[in-house]
């Protein structure tokens, strides 16, 4: 049964391994090498990954086509959207939300890797799809 525990149990590894990720490469490097690296990482943790993933866009119940492209889709619940920018600015976390909204996933996770501590940076996002779900 799916459960907000379940849901942030997956979060707390997709985590671990962006720290872990970190840790090997540091920050200053191109966000295509955090993204390989990244995939690999969850693999190997036994999570399944869906990468550059095309969303539909659906506008007055018309779908308008896959244009938009998700970076990571985790155990098909939780998108991952990865930076690797000096600063995070208000429009990636909308970005993040829009995709959630969009693809009706209970949670997101913003990851800049340009930085010093994974963990400082990172936005988590859940939505009412999140607050659906029995907690544990």
């Amino acid at each position: 049964m799916l459960t907000q525990k379940y849901v942030n149990d997956i979060a707390y590894k997709v985590v671990g391994c962006a720290i872990e990720v970190h840790k090997h490469l540091g920050p200053g490097l191109l966000e295509s090498v955090y993204q390989a690296c990244m995939i690999d990482e969850l693999k190997s943790v036994g999570l399944t990954i869906q990468s550059q993933l095309y969303v539909p866009v659906k506008y007055k119940e018309k779908d308008l086509g896959g244009i938009l492209k998700l970076d990571l889709l985790v155990n098909d619940l939780i998108i991952v959207e990865l930076k690797a920018v000096e600063s995070m600015i208000p429009l990636y976390k909308a970005q993040l939300l829009s995709y959630l909204k969009l693809t009706g996933k209970p949670k997101g996770l913003l990851i800049n890797f340009h930085c010093e501590n994974i963990a400082g940076q990172l936005v988590p996002i859940v939505t009412d799809e999140f607050s659906k779900l029995p907690k544990s």
